[in-house]
């Protein structure tokens, strides 16, 4: 039964009685479904939050709880939670600050507005692990002070915190004007010079060294990932970023490809980063130029190709070449959803119709080029563009008469699908499972379509959700022999009070 009572416990049209008879037989899975209800009131909230603090952490975050309502001695979590999210008390952050366990200090370090008093407390924390998470989170000065801490391990937070001084972060890179750093979690734990090696394949997850992590005296797999850190932080100088762009170590150069702030000169050096994956962001990047773009377009990868099609500024007719040769899918790509009236009408009057599916994964196209695309003679234009509100119930037939199974699950997405167009669709001879699921979860589907829905195994959990389904097939689902149908039956808000009533403990 504890399915059925899940179920319950989601229907959003289970009365706010039997809300109070769940909560009192409720476990860990149900509470956490009937803390999730929108129409919870305070009242349940509370008395859910004292079942599980798994439970009171969820409320909590979800704004369902204020302080008034946690005790932080007997519900820490749920407390850190609300510290978290800038709902909790001064002194409990306090209280925690020196709180015996690890991990309540380490939470606590990456809340919000502490008082300074708090951020002082745990920067002088015995565990790196406090100290680093405060590094990761803190405000420019601790950050501008941090960076200048004894760990390596604390650097390399600092490094990626978006709030750490420009100054500061080029320090960290150049290693100008800050003392060199005397420990690192490998040097910590293991004789230098040492590689750090797990014993087996699977280590113990209390070994979170990765594998390889090295330190000769230098800490030398610390600084390298402060550097990517550094790299990849915005608000770290271009200057300084820049001179990264000939290292020797590939993952740093491929930290600065996304960067918006490089000049021509590294953007050229990048581009021909023997590296496929720099080479692929630097082509999403949208402030490098189009003659570096240009140049993209011709690489070997189709990977860097890709992520060239999806670059925001990449020049509508280099596009339209990419489409023909490269594997994009029907998205809607940024440049296309910015093409202008102009540019739409080209694109659609394009001979490739690899170019005409990319337009037609727009959902705001105008009547009239909305009505030529669906009346392409390509499949794949077709696909695309089937779900666009607004085509006609005519238009749509049409595209399942003459491609059948390759269209037939995408018109069973378009919204303005009508109840009979979705029982044409689970009629249709051969059948398409995908799109029994999609006529399942329509909002037009009528008791037809979903009994069809039923006989498919995986869009019958689906239909058994589905308020349009008749009462005494829901009624009779509950009872089905795989779980998951059964509980969405239970959710299906068409379920009779008297029936939600009988089923509730």
């Amino acid at each position: 039964m504890n399915h059925i009572l899940r179920g319950l416990a989601a229907n959003p049209a289970l009365p706010s009685e039997l809300v109070d008879r769940l909560i009192a037989v409720a476990d860990d899975e149900i509470a956490m479904e009937l803390a999730a209800r929108p129409d919870l009131s305070h009242a349940q909230a509370l008395a859910l939050a004292a079942l599980d603090e798994g439970t009171a952490v969820y409320l909590a975050y979800e704004g369902r709880l204020t302080s008034a309502d946690i005790d932080p001695v007997a519900q820490p979590q749920a407390a850190l939670a609300l510290l978290d999210t800038g709902a909790g008390l001064p002194e409990w952050a306090r209280r925690f600050a020196t709180d015996p366990v690890i991990e309540r200090r380490e939470k606590l370090a990456a809340c919000p507005d502490l008082p300074p008093d708090v951020t002082d407390t745990l920067a002088a924390d015995s565990e790196i692990a406090v100290v680093a998470e405060l590094a990761l989170w803190t405000t420019p000065d601790m950050a501008a002070r941090l960076a200048r801490h004894p760990h390596a391990e604390v650097r390399r937070a600092v490094a990626a915190n978006e709030a750490t001084p420009p100054a500061v972060l080029e320090m960290l890179l150049t290693g100008d004007g800050l003392p060199p750093a005397l420990r690192c979690l490998v040097c910590d734990r293991e004789r230098t010079p040492a590689t750090h090696a797990h014993p087996h394949p699977h280590p113990h997850p209390a070994d979170d060294l990765p594998r390889g992590a090295f330190c000769t005296g230098s800490h030398e797999s610390t600084v390298h990932d402060m550097w990517r850190q550094a790299l990849s932080n915005p608000a770290t100088p271009a200057r300084a970023a820049a001179g990264f762009a000939g290292h020797s170590s590939a993952l740093l150069r491929w930290s600065l490809a996304a960067r918006p702030d490089l000049p021509l000169e590294v953007w050229g050096r990048l581009a021909d980063d023997p590296l496929p994956g720099t080479r692929a962001d630097l082509a999403e990047n949208p402030t490098v130029d189009a003659t570096h773009l240009r140049a993209l377009a011709t690489d070997v990868s189709p990977d860097v190709r890709r992520s060239l099609a999806h670059n925001p500024r990449v020049p509508l007719d280099l596009l339209s070449s990419l489409a023909g040769t490269t594997k994009i899918g029907a998205t809607l790509l940024p440049r296309i959803a910015a093409a202008t009236p102009a540019e739409v009408e080209s694109l659609a009057t394009s001979p490739d119709p690899a170019v005409r599916m990319l337009l037609a994964a727009r959902r705001d196209l105008p009547p009239g080029i909305r009505d030529a695309l669906a009346a392409d003679t390509d499949a794949k234009v077709l696909k695309s563009i089937a779900p666009h509100p607004g085509l006609s119930e005519t238009g749509l037939r049409d595209m399942i008469d003459r491609h059948g199974v390759r269209v037939l699950a995408k018109v069973a997405t378009n919204p303005d699908a009508s109840p009979s167009l979705l029982e044409h669709v689970t009629r249709h001879d051969p059948p398409v499972q995908k799109a029994f699921r999609e006529v399942a979860r329509h909002r037009n589907a009528t008791a037809p379509s979903l009994l069809a829905c039923l006989t498919d195994r995986q869009a019958r959990p689906l239909a058994a959700a589905h308020p349009s389904l008749p009462v005494p097939v829901i009624v009779e689902l509950l009872s089905d022999a795989e779980e998951r149908v059964a509980e969405a039956a239970a959710a299906n808000p068409s379920l009779p009070s008297a029936m939600m009533l009988e089923l509730t403990p």
